[in-house]
């Protein structure tokens, strides 16, 4: 399914995405690099074994940004304006080297554009989960989205 316009969404619209992911120690240090993050938890093996993980911790918002990404082509590949920003981020729990991610998706809000007819936002709750069902990452995305006729 590709990305729904404006005037398809429906408050209380649920999606279960159905892309998962198995986070490997590349992508956890290529991001951890790329975004110049030398958090010792994120890339140092022996330091992350001494703290009370005793393993490698991925990255936060390599999840966060996972998480976003396993929910657009069903969510605002096409329709998309832009996003207008991101509220209550949370990362209940921490994800591992080797966890294996999936997305769900929720819409919260929506409401009808001022500054442009017939486009309007749409507020998701997106939430990412691993194998073990547990809550690795949430949050509210506010997204401004065309409508059919634009």
């Amino acid at each position: 399914m590709a990305g729904k316009f404006f005037d398809e969404w429906q408050v209380g619209d649920t999606i279960v995405h159905d892309i998962c992911r198995t986070v490997t120690e590349t992508d956890n240090l290529l991001f951890s690099t790329m975004t110049h993050n030398p958090q010792p938890l994120h890339i140092d093996a022996e330091a992350a074994r001494e703290s009370e993980f005793g393993q490698i911790l991925v990255n936060g918002t390599f999840t966060f940004a996972l998480m976003v990404g396993l929910s657009v082509s069903d969510t605002t590949l096409g329709t998309l304006v832009a996003n207008l920003g991101y509220d209550k981020l949370l990362h209940p729990k921490p994800t591992f080297i080797g966890d294996t991610l999936r997305a769900q998706t929720e819409v919260v809000e929506k409401r009808e554009s001022k500054s442009r007819p017939g486009s309007g936002i749409v507020t998701f709750r997106h939430r990412l989960l691993n194998q073990r069902d547990e809550v690795a990452c949430e949050c509210l995305r506010m997204a401004l989205i065309k409508g059919s006729d634009a």
